[in-house]
């Protein structure tokens, strides 16, 4: 890719829980029934007691230290007690310990180990004192549990934390019938994988903050009852509360939890979509601890988090998951044992206060699950405080998946000046080298911060404070700092489904971008906020166009009839002439004479009648093109002229010409000489494709691509539908040859063309509607104009719908960002971006591959059309390309 300089993207950004009377129930002490619902339910997974599950053993193989002949290691896995695996006695005895190495052939997440005595009746060679140890690659081995197991024929169970693994190694250093034979038997191996076990419910009270009455009553205990076919409503009958429902747990003491289990009611109405989950220590201050949505169907549903020792925990619906109105139910809602996952985990810091200095700031207070607590650096009897950077870190005591951190500032009011700000994350396997997977800048607030990435194997999580939020002095504090560990684990396959990177967190939602030249250098995650007063222009929903002397135009948005420009070689902003007509949610492109064409936008200004504008930027100045109507390119959006004429996918041609690709399923040209005119173009399907997009791969040949979208800009299904889009001569027909379907319907997402000339596609929501993640698309694809296919790449860890952006960065990486930005404590909003390296970066081998390097241009930087540049490389280069910097919002990029 071509590319003089340091390029970083540049952001353009502005900017409920409710008490009600609740019931209260308390459940009796008793047996906690267990059984299926109705046929829809998944009937493999008990209503009242989720717990691991055993692994599928086909193609396992083991291996022994030691066997006597019929009694073969291989017996362990057959299936049957009946036969069993024995080390040897004859013609003499192999001594102890012994040892028996399970290869599952691939890697695992797991959690448990179940071993069956041989079932005979003899006890001869029942295994006393053990250890189980787990590795990926056979060399490196972690002990996850010790113990000694009872002189019985009973099945014996083991858990522990989740942790991803290949070999499972079980040594026996003892027999447990006490006869001194150094000999030992297994009648069969099984390994554990899923959720931790439930906690019981011995004890529990439940309340929630609203219930059905008579005559059709559904209280709040019927969720926690142990039976599918009852379950708790909120009212439904006469009054039905709105949203947000709460179901609270107390549990009568404080106990470890790792996460939520839910059971739908056997209608399909009241299932729970997007919700929240907090915990409390005292059932009045509650932190949150995890944010998400259920799917809209009858499965079962669970969501899993770092354990944190607790007495309440509660669940709030924030939505119904059909959308079918606002009735909250449940048959079954179970809590996860969390004993397992944290007990041996430690924290190391930089600095603590002690109590002894008459504040309790040790860093344990940090990992205690109670947000009235906190972890801070030293500050009493020092003469001078120590300043940043501050680091607390966290040994997990063996390598897990780890997909995340949260953080929550100290809780107590008027000590906000220890917030962290600038942030780096790294995880490590053995302390001593360092990976990052997220940086960035955390807001400066009480709020909680919680950062995904791709799930990695570690042992080690390290956060490093960098700076204070507020400036205001060398502290540190956190009330809480928890990993977040996924029970699921995918191996990478970077060089053929391409790598996210680490995550970089900002103090707002990335909305806008634009590529642009800035000096110095960048280091990804380095994020640096300016506050833009002197224009006077909120460009929130603006069109965003690069000159090609590479100023960026920002013209309308919120404050309609506002211009203003970037300079990048001063990193200034000045203003620009003000629009003809005031608009927002409207697109513009850059001409190929340098001027800029803008049309439509009615979600800003009065609606309608937003005909094209021509802004000269040699002049400063904006004018009318009375030949280019509006009416041609809107589409039927049930929200009327408010909608039907947002962001036009314009795409500037020779000859100051601009196609107009859609989402309206009519295509026109537009001139922008004189008083302009518009050319029909053809129709490109149909329907109309409201929240899809469309992306110019190829210039030369005229080709767009256009994926996804809907009739309707919110509230819509939508499709998977690709078209390629030919272009010709200005003013002539457009040729549109239907491609089939992408792996994905989208709405909101962005397509980003790569230097190769394929397409990435990422992000965006099966159902259309704004301001939710409910069906959110985590795999990209990536489109293959030689074939016209779709190949599905790695998943992202984090939502990207609507209000996000994506853009192809200098070196041929893709920065995706944003999504959300509405109102504070909105789940939907996500402060951070990944970076996503596409396969062709990595070599066979999964190494990063080595990229030529430009040594030389000529002439340096301005290359008159028709003239000849000659470039020069540190190696071969057997295809280049030339890309134009981009700029995107609202999953347009006219640039």
């Amino acid at each position: 890719m071509l590319g003089l300089g340091s390029y970083v993207p540049f952001l353009l950004s502005t900017y409920l829980v409710r008490q009600t009377t609740s019931m209260t129930h308390r459940l009796p002490s008793r047996d906690i029934r267990t059984g299926t619902g109705p046929e829809q339910y998944d009937p493999t997974i008990p209503v009242a007691g989720i717990a691991p599950t055993q692994l599928d053993r086909a193609g396992w193989t083991v291996t022994a230290d030691s066997f006597q002949p019929g009694c073969e290691p291989q017996k362990v896995l057959d299936g049957t007690g009946g036969t069993w695996w024995e080390t040897q006695f004859n013609p003499t005895m192999a001594p102890l310990p012994h040892n028996i190495v399970i290869d599952m052939k691939n890697s695992h997440v797991i959690n448990g180990f179940r071993m069956l005595p041989r079932q005979d009746g003899s006890p001869s060679g029942n295994i006393g004192q053990h250890k189980i140890e787990v590795s990926l690659d056979r060399n490196t081995w972690t002990q996850v549990r010790s113990g000694t197991y009872a002189n019985d024929q009973a099945r014996k169970t083991t858990f522990f934390r989740n942790i991803p693994a290949r070999y499972v190694r079980l040594t026996a250093q003892s027999t447990a019938e006490g006869l001194g034979h150094p000999y030992v038997t297994i009648g069969e191996i099984n390994i554990l994988s899923g959720l931790d076990p439930t906690l019981p419910r011995d004890n529990w009270k439940v309340t929630a903050d609203s219930e059905n009455p008579l005559p059709n009553q559904h209280r709040a205990i019927e969720a926690v009852d142990g039976a599918s076919t009852t379950y708790w409503s909120t009212q439904f009958n006469g009054a039905s509360p709105g949203f947000p429902h709460t179901f609270t747990i107390d549990q009568g003491s404080a106990k470890a939890v790792s996460g939520v289990t839910y059971l739908g009611p056997p209608t399909s109405f009241g299932r729970v979509g997007q919700y929240t989950i907090q915990k409390s220590t005292d059932g009045t201050t509650w932190t949150q601890i995890v944010v998400g949505t259920w799917a809209d169907n009858a499965r079962p549903k669970s969501t899993e988090f770092g354990a944190t020792t607790v007495r309440y925990i509660r669940l709030t619906a924030l939505s119904e998951a059909g959308n079918w109105g606002s009735v909250t139910a449940a048959s079954e809602i179970n809590l996860l044992d969390g004993s397992r996952q944290a007990t041996d985990f430690t924290v190391t810091v930089d600095s603590e206060e002690t109590a002894s200095a008459g504040e309790d700031g040790r860093a344990i207070n940090a990992f205690d699950g109670d947000p009235a607590t906190f972890w801070t650096t030293k500050w009493n009897n020092i003469k001078v405080a120590v300043g940043y950077p501050h680091f607390f870190r966290i040994d997990m005591q063996g390598s897990c998946a780890v997909r995340g951190l949260s953080y929550l500032p100290r809780q107590t009011p008027g000590n906000s000046q220890s917030n962290i700000g600038q942030h780096l994350i790294e995880t490590s396997s053995d302390g001593n080298s360092w990976t990052p997977v997220a940086r960035g800048t955390w807001r400066d607030d009480a709020r909680m911060k919680v950062v995904n990435w791709r799930g990695v194997q570690a042992r080690y999580l390290r956060l490093t404070a960098l700076t204070e939020a507020g400036n205001r002095g060398p502290w540190a504090a956190a009330a809480e700092i928890q990993p977040i560990i996924q029970s699921t684990y995918m191996s990478p396959s970077p060089e053929s489904q391409g790598q996210w990177g680490e995550t970089i967190d900002f103090r707002l939602v990335p909305v806008a971008v634009a590529l642009c030249l800035q000096h110095p250098k960048l280091l990804y995650g380095i994020v640096t906020q300016s506050i833009v007063t002197n224009t006077g222009h909120d460009m929130f929903c603006p069109g965003i166009s690069l000159t090609k002397s590479g100023l960026i135009v920002v013209a309308g948005g919120t404050n309609s009839d506002k211009t203003s420009i970037y300079h990048p070689d001063t990193r200034t902003w000045s203003s620009g002439a003000q629009l003809i007509l005031p608009r927002g949610y409207k697109s513009q492109a850059t001409l190929s004479n340098g001027g800029v064409f803008t049309i439509g936008g009615s979600w800003s200004g009065v609606q309608g009648g937003k005909n094209g504008e021509y802004y000269d930027p040699v002049t400063n100045t904006w004018s009318l093109r009375s030949g280019c109507p509006v009416a041609p390119i809107l589409t039927n959006d049930k929200q009327g002229i408010y909608r039907q004429d947002n962001y036009a996918w314009l795409f500037a041609r020779q000859n100051r010409s601009v196609f107009h690709a859609g989402p309206s399923k009519d295509m026109n040209w537009f001139t922008t000489d004189g008083q302009g005119s518009t050319t029909p173009a053809g129709p490109c399907g149909n329907v109309d494709a409201m929240n899809g997009n469309a992306v110019m791969y190829d210039a030369v040949a005229g080709k767009i691509l256009t994926v996804g979208g809907g009739a309707n800009y919110d509230s819509s299904s939508i499709t998977a539908n690709a078209n390629i889009i030919t272009l010709g001569s200005p003013n002539t027909k457009a040729s549109v040859t239907t491609i089939g379907s992408a792996h994905y319907a989208r709405a909101f997402h962005n397509s980003v063309v790569l230097p190769d000339g394929k397409v990435l596609i990422l992000g965006g929501v099966n159902f259309a509607r704004v301001f939710n993640d409910d069906t959110t698309i985590l795999y990209p694809e990536l489109f293959d104009p030689a074939t016209n296919s779709f190949t599905v790449m790695a998943p992202m860890s984090i939502p990207r719908n609507y209000h996000s952006v994506a853009i192809l960065l200098a070196d041929g990486t893709v920065f995706s960002a944003g999504g959300g930005l509405c109102g504070v404590g909105c789940t939907a909003n996500h402060y951070d971006a990944q970076i996503f390296r596409r396969p062709y970066l990595f070599n066979p081998d999964q190494s990063v591959a080595a990229r030529p390097k430009i040594v030389s241009t000529n002439p340096a930087k301005i290359v008159p059309l028709g003239s000849t540049n000659t470039i020069t490389t540190d190696s071969a280069v057997t295809k280049f390309s030339m890309v134009r910097f981009g700029t995107a919002t609202h999953s347009v990029n006219t640039d």
